[in-house]
This record gives C-alpha cells, sequence and structure tokens, in this order.
C-alpha cells in the first residue's frame, strides 16, 4: 500500500482487515470546520484512495458530540477580499479555482472505487453534510443533536460542495427544497425515512454499524453514477421550481441573492450527469460569493449572532445595545416621512414600529431586484430606490457618533443586533456596514437630499 498522505486536520487507524478510519479532528479546536487546510487534505486524499488497495473507509469525527459544523466562514472573508482586489475580469476564474477545491475532492471520494461510510453522532452541517452526501453509506444516531443540514442559505450563499446537487437526488426535490432554501435541518429519523441515511443506531453503535457495511462488499458507486439512473423529469423540475422562485421572491423581494442561486443551480444540475452539475454549481457559486450581500450577511446572521447568543447566555449583553438601537430607530423614523413606506417595502426594510405592517412585495419589482447582477443600493435606480438609499444615509448617521463607542470587534454584534429588530434586514448589513460602504460625506449627502 502506498503511503498515505500527510495530513493534520484529519489522522487515521487502519484496522487489520483493510478499512481505514479516516478522522476528521482538528488540532486544538473544540468543534470541526472547514478550513482551506482541511479541504486540501481531503482532495489529497481522495487522489491516493485509488491506489490504496483499501478495503474501504470510514469517515467519522473525533470530537465529541459533532460530526462537522461547516466552513470556515473567517477564511472565507478572508478569500473575498483577496478575489476582490483582483482585476474584475480575473476574479470568476479565480473564484471558483479556490472554491472547486471541495466539489472536486468530494467528487474524487465517491469515484474512486473504494467504498466510503460516513458514522456521524452530532451535528453535520454546510460542507460536513455534504462530505456525508459525499460517502456512500450513511449512518446515523438517533441522538436528539444528530442532525444534518445545509445552512448556507441563511448567510445568503449557497452549499458549493454539491449539496445543491446530491441531496436532491437523495431525497427527492420536495424534501430537498427546505433544507436547501430555508436551512431546515434533518433528525436521523427523517434523514432514514428521506433517504439521506441509510441506518440509525444509538448513540456508540455507529462505528460499528458502518464497517458492518464496509466489509459486506458494497459496490462502491453512488446511485447517480449507476447506469439505471434517470434524471429528474424536465417538467416537474419546471414547475416545482416556478412555484419556489415565487416564494422566495414573496419572502425576500428579490433582494437575496442565495435562493434564487440555489433554484438555478436546481434547474441546471438535475437535468444532467453528476459532473456537468458540479461545475454549475461552483460556476453558479463563484458568481454569488463575490456579491456583498453574503458579506454583510454572514457578518449580521454568524459572526454577529454568535457573539450575541454568547454574551446573552452569560447574561453580560452590552449595556449600550439598548441605546444603541433606539437611536437607529429614532434616525429611520425621522427619515421616514410622507410614503415612504413604498421605498421600505421595496428594500425589504419590516417591522418598524414607525411604519405599522407593510404589504408583501410587488412580484414583479422583486423578480426585476432578482435579476440585477448587483445589489440595489450599488447602483440605485428611480425613485423608491434613491429614497431607500436616504434611509441607508440616515441610518448610517446615526452609527457614526458610536465609533468612539462601540469597539471595532463588537460591531457586527450591533449590527446583528439591529437586524434581529427587525429594523433592517440582513443583506443590508446594519449601521456599521452601510457606514463603512458609504462614508460619512455620502451620507451626510444623502441625508440631505
Amino acid at each position: 500500500m502506498p503511503d498515505c498522505p500527510t495530513m493534520k486536520e484529519f489522522r487515521t487507524e487502519l484496522t487489520d482487515d483493510g478499512l481505514l478510519h479516516l478522522i476528521f479532528d482538528m488540532p486544538g479546536k473544540a468543534m470541526n470546520v472547514f478550513t482551506n487546510a482541511a479541504i486540501h487534505e481531503i482532495l489529497a486524499f481522495a487522489e491516493w484512495l485509488p491506489h490504496s488497495g483499501l478495503r474501504g473507509v470510514l469517515v467519522r469525527s473525533g470530537k465529541d458530540g459533532a460530526f462537522c459544523a461547516g466552513a470556515d466562514l473567517t477564511e472565507l472573508g478572508q478569500a473575498y477580499d483577496m478575489i476582490m482586489a483582483m482585476p474584475q475580469a480575473e476574479r470568476q476564474a479565480a473564484t471558483e479555482a479556490h472554491f472547486g477545491v471541495i466539489s472536486r475532492a468530494f467528487r474524487k471520494l465517491e469515484t474512486a472505487g473504494v467504498p466510503v461510510a460516513a458514522a456521524i453522532h452530532g451535528l453535520a452541517l454546510g460542507g460536513g453534510c455534504e462530505l456525508a452526501l459525499g460517502c456512500h453509506y450513511r449512518v446515523l444516531t438517533d441522538a436528539p443533536g444528530t442532525v444534518l443540514g445545509l445552512p448556507e442559505s441563511l448567510v445568503g450563499l449557497l452549499p458549493g460542495g454539491g449539496g445543491t446537487q446530491r441531496l436532491p437526488r437523495l431525497v427527492g426535490l420536495e424534501a430537498a427544497l427546505p433544507v436547501l432554501l430555508d436551512g431546515a435541518r434533518l433528525d436521523a429519523a427523517k434523514a432514514l425515512a428521506f433517504k439521506a441515511a441509510d441506518a440509525v443506531v444509538p448513540a456508540g453503535q455507529e462505528i460499528a454499524a458502518a464497517e458492518a457495511w464496509l466489509r459486506s462488499g458494497p459496490d462502491p458507486r453512488q446511485p447517480w453514477d449507476r447506469p439505471e439512473w434517470r434524471a429528474t423529469d424536465a417538467a416537474v423540475l419546471s414547475a416545482t421550481l416556478s412555484a419556489a422562485r415565487t416564494q422566495v421572491l414573496e419572502q425576500t423581494g428579490g433582494h437575496s441573492p442565495a435562493e434564487p442561486a440555489i433554484l438555478e443551480c436546481l434547474a441546471e444540475g438535475l437535468a444532467r450527469d453528476m459532473d456537468s452539475a458540479l461545475q454549475a454549481e461552483i460556476t453558479i457559486f463563484a458568481r454569488l460569493v463575490q456579491r456583498v450581500e453574503p458579506r454583510n450577511m454572514i457578518a449580521t446572521n454568524f459572526l454577529g449572532r454568535v457573539e450575541h447568543d454568547r454574551a446573552a447566555r452569560k447574561g453580560m449583553l452590552p449595556d449600550w445595545m439598548d441605546t444603541f438601537l433606539a437611536d437607529i430607530r429614532g434616525a429611520l423614523g425621522v427619515a421616514i416621512t410622507g410614503n415612504h413606506e413604498l421605498a421600505l417595502e421595496a428594500a425589504r426594510f419590516a417591522r418598524l414600529d414607525v411604519t405599522g405592517t407593510l404589504p408583501g412585495p410587488d412580484l414583479a419589482l422583486a423578480e426585476a431586484a432578482a435579476r440585477r447582477s448587483e445589489p440595489w443600493f450599488a447602483a440605485p435606480q428611480g425613485p423608491l430606490e434613491h429614497e431607500a438609499m436616504r434611509l441607508l444615509g440616515a441610518m448610517a448617521l446615526a452609527a457614526e457618533p458610536w465609533l468612539d463607542r462601540i469597539p471595532p470587534a463588537a460591531r457586527n454584534l450591533a449590527d446583528h443586533a439591529v437586524v434581529r429588530s427587525g429594523m433592517v434586514p440582513a443583506y443590508l448589513g446594519g449601521p456599521f456596514a452601510q457606514l463603512a460602504s458609504l462614508g460619512i460625506d455620502r451620507a451626510r449627502t444623502l441625508n440631505a437630499g
């Protein structure tokens, strides 16, 4: 057997009868996440696997109570900065090359000709779920915390490691849509019923169950790589995705680009073979990740939320929070005069006490917003968007006096608090994000207008 690649994020254990345990166990971390290093280790392992002489591979976690929580979003932000510093003509290819490694790694893993099983206890989210889906057999424990999920849409992204293609092929399109679009999670019972899991066992028995399957001499091919596989019916696919798109536009006003991108992945991929589908997915992912809305949503819905929840658990929410929220609410209230509710609706500001409940979005406006290659606030068009820009200026101006009172490390928390309160949709990123984007001079100009 040739030597296994050297790895730091994973470790291996070999059984006497030729099964290899590939153990995800990030050193010094309580939770596994997919870093760039971990992704490249999986790729190297998958390229080595066809020549390994192994009987089978068991993928499991070395952490108690969790398989993998998803991607390292801090690294993703660093990659975003690196890519956006490039000339525009180079960005798409660079983005596909950088983020496409995980997709290639999982595809090589499932086509290596060696059966691969996953033993999952605890969270398997994002890239962790995609790794599990890239295995040929999945054993889940019946513990309450064991779930599969693809929550990327909640931070403005889509699953870029094959999640938009493997999940609907396994569970069916209707069952996959809530997981992909809404961040719904599958517990062990649902995963088994939907065929995202092959077996469910009590905690502590998952490794033995996965090893037993590997020793049974299974076919090391995914269902979609077998001759009898049939693609989703085109008419059913079109009708289901059309209805889902209408629902998404009603919910978001067309301002959250992740959900339309996910639907595009499904439309482009499910009628194709897996290799072509994965290429379509990473091309669409690369376009999406270059937009500013995911950056804003990561800052508010993830980084800021984590800080908020950590402080709330300790009873240590900052004493400035209520006053800060009152200042932002007051600034928006003063800025809203006359018929500005229409501008609020167009931008999907919502649940402001000063305006009451807003009607649902105009679907024609929402469709137009969803088809734009950049967000409305990058190049506002028409009176509604210019009016909404004035509200962003007012919000940024209200945040400016707080620069000396809220340290940079706490500004994601502050922006999250504004989003959490319902004043501002997450895709806008909150007051400090807008202040950084607009600059104080433009914020004043907008407010004066």
